[in-house]
């Protein structure tokens, strides 16, 4: 788990293709490895991946299909910057939210203007994201833990301010740039636990009856 508080802009420095899939080097800049072990896992740009070798500027790690298939690291090249994150430990403070690193689909900015001395970028999530996002609630962006400020259909707006755009890679960032999306954990689960039995039937939509028969509508 984690919290979505970058830690370090890393930057991949070897795509080694390993049995049909891949082994990323990546230099982890200022990054604090000296607590690191083998098998630990490290989000890059929000994906979880688990350290299996480690340097003292660097750590490999294998990146499956399955992974590559869902994020952006399918785009990487060599030289492409990184954020990174450690995982949480019980005296971790949790300045974001809580974060897996399981993304849920790759999103892409569709615009990109000053708002202050902020930047105010507008991402296009995947048509099946839009439902778990909402205003004021948590989004995770290139494992950034960040607050949505507005909703429209699938897109929705975000605010970033000197200090992350300094600290991540978002200060590079462009229209068209691809992003790696996770949505608030607790939106996946009230979905889940609002479904009830239906879930266990493959039901997928949430109707007025669901919602009435959960308690959420009067009778």
């Amino acid at each position: 788990m984690f919290t979505g508080i970058i830690l370090a802009v890393g930057n991949i420095t070897a795509i080694t293709p390993n049995g049909g899939d891949v082994r990323l080097t990546i230099h982890t800049g200022k990054l604090p490895l000296v607590d690191a072990h083998l098998g630990d896992s490290i989000a890059v740009n929000g994906v979880c991946l688990t350290a299996v070798e480690l340097g003292h500027d660097y750590f490999v790690a294998d990146v499956s299909n399955e992974t590559l298939s869902l994020t952006s690291l399918a785009h990487a090249q060599i030289g492409t910057p990184v954020n990174l994150e450690l995982a949480l430990t019980p005296t971790t403070r949790l300045g974001g939210h809580i974060v897996s690193g399981h993304v849920d689909g790759v999103g892409v900015i569709i615009d990109k203007k000053n708002d202050g001395r902020s930047i105010r970028f507008t991402v296009q999530a995947p048509d099946e994201l839009a439902k778990y996002i909402a205003q004021k609630g948590s989004i995770c962006i290139n494992g950034i833990s960040l607050t949505v400020n507005s909703v429209d259909g699938a897109n929705f707006g975000i605010n970033i301010v000197p200090h992350t755009l300094k600290e991540t890679t978002l200060n590079n960032a462009t229209i068209g740039t691809k992003v790696n999306l996770e949505v608030d954990i607790l939106a996946r689960y009230m979905e889940r636990l609002m479904k009830g039995e239906a879930a266990a039937k493959s039901c997928s939509a949430v109707t007025m009856e669901l919602l009435q028969n959960s308690g959420f509508l009067a009778q």
